[in-house]
């Protein structure tokens, strides 16, 4: 068969090496972390070191009538990186230079493919912070983050991504490049454009720099862990801690099935005896201790087993690092319970409002015993946005079968109780019939209408949102 034209083009613009068609990295390509979501081969992966490179890239893509799939990391846990057949899978990571870090101003600017812990590592050195952290910070790129509006464990109090992007430089369908945004702390000229791409998953244009806000570094904070004998007691705890005006800087759950996962996964001694456990901390300074204290009050009104607070530092950063393992430590739960490479994880990010946790935390439970299928919970209490864990076997229709139906149980329980259909993980292809229900025939026309302005060929990450 013949090569497509395309490639021709492509490797006359960027060079041999930056063009990629060996069928195994193909493979590795075509998909994101989202399980049991659908995937194409791509024609291409294509590496663009710089914006010039990806103006070519999307050009010639047009030229060709050829889908344009933009990718990071491939973190991400709804499929909105997945590739589609015969589409240029345009993968970010080669642009990863820090291009400024301005510590007067407190902003940075970055290239899509630079790492979250690197920008915040790079930024520690001037005293400054760059807040978002998701879960997978250590590999997960700050375009992905844009992209898909990544949340993560300080979201109770800082915020999510969104929050922390002041400009930004996209490619366009059309091949022209656009600058969105400012460098000023203030700053309401027109529309707000970047926040129109921020979460945008790809479908708008290409991101190809990253103005973010900094934040002086917070000091150093003070963690309490509280065990509790069912997760709605922890839910009631977590509702208590918003009616009290506390302001955590964390506040996480983890249900009885994460935290023997993760105990299975890396022994630390958790409490695999507990229904659930809220892990908090606070950064407030001097009012540090005192506002613990407060939190420990709230638990232990809501019914705590137990609480008590790390003794240092060391201890602390265990307890986060804990929590951050919650999600291979899932994937081994799910791969030790269905053996032969068959175990999958269907991870749902249902957001509620903070009064409505504990009647979610319920619904899950009951939707799991009626479903039949093993759920475990985690996810980040404090601002309502919990993360259900679905495990199913890959190799049995029925359990994917029921594991579908309680994924699309827990949307609408989530919708029932005033909440969204994702927090943070965006909605790729896992969640766009969620979408068109939470926002209605009117939103959807809008969205569609949007895109169609900005890529009328439908060409950018095609399938994805709406």
């Amino acid at each position: 068969m013949a090569a497509h034209p395309l490639l021709d083009d492509l490797r006359t613009a960027l060079g041999d090496a930056a063009v990629l068609t060996d069928p195994d990295l193909l493979a590795t390509h075509a998909r994101d972390e989202a399980d049991l979501c659908e995937a194409g081969t791509p024609l291409v992966v294509v590496r663009p070191r710089d914006t010039a490179d990806v103006v070519a890239v999307v050009r010639a893509a047009a030229r060709h009538g050829v889908p344009v799939v933009p990718q990071g990391a491939r973190t991400g846990l709804a499929g909105a990186a997945n590739a589609v057949d015969g589409a240029v899978v345009l993968s970010t990571v080669a642009m990863d230079r820090i291009r400024e870090v301005d510590p007067v101003s407190r902003i940075a600017v970055v290239e899509p493919g630079v790492v979250n812990a690197t920008l915040a590592g790079a930024v520690r050195e001037h005293g400054l912070w760059y807040a978002p952290d998701p879960g997978s910070w250590e590999s997960s790129t700050i375009g992905g983050n844009v992209a898909t509006n990544a949340g993560g464990m300080c979201c109770v109090k800082y915020g999510v991504t969104t929050e922390y992007v002041l400009g930004l430089e996209v490619v366009l369908a059309s091949g022209e490049v656009l600058r969105t945004g400012r460098r000023t702390a203030k700053g309401v000229a027109g529309y707000d454009l970047t926040r129109l791409f921020v979460g945008s998953e790809g479908t708008l244009g290409v991101i190809t720099e990253v103005t973010v806000a900094l934040r002086p570094a917070p000091e150093e904070s003070l963690t309490l862990v509280a065990v509790f004998p069912t997760t709605a007691a922890a839910g009631t705890a977590v509702a208590g801690v918003a009616a009290r005006g506390l302001t955590p800087s964390l506040l996480e759950l983890l249900d009885r099935t994460h935290l023997r996962a993760i105990e299975a996964y890396r022994p630390m001694g958790l409490r695999t005896d507990a229904q659930a456990l809220l892990l908090a901390a606070v950064d407030t300074g001097s009012r540090a201790a005192d506002d613990l204290a407060r939190l420990a009050e709230v638990c232990t009104a809501a019914g705590a087993d137990e609480v008590y607070a790390a003794t240092d530092a060391a201890e602390a950063a265990a307890l986060l690092q804990a929590r951050r393992l919650a999600h291979p430590a899932m994937e081994k739960f799910a791969a030790d319970t269905f053996p032969g490479g068959n175990g999958g994880l269907v991870i749902d990010d249902v957001a509620v409002p903070r009064g409505a946790l504990a009647a979610l935390l319920d619904g899950v439970a009951r939707i799991a015993e009626e479903c039949a299928v093993p759920i475990g919970v985690v996810g980040h209490a404090g601002d309502g946005n919990m993360h259900p864990n679905i495990v199913v076997d890959r190799a049995d229709p029925e359990s994917l079968a029921r594991g579908r139906r309680a994924f699309d149980e827990i949307m609408r329980l989530g919708l029932e109780l005033g909440g969204t259909c994702t927090g943070e993980h965006g909605v790729g292809l896992l969640k766009r019939d969620w979408l068109a229900r939470e926002i209605g025939p009117v939103g959807v026309r809008v969205h569609q209408a949007i895109r169609a302005a900005l890529d009328p060929a439908g060409l950018f990450n095609p399938g994805k949102v709406c």
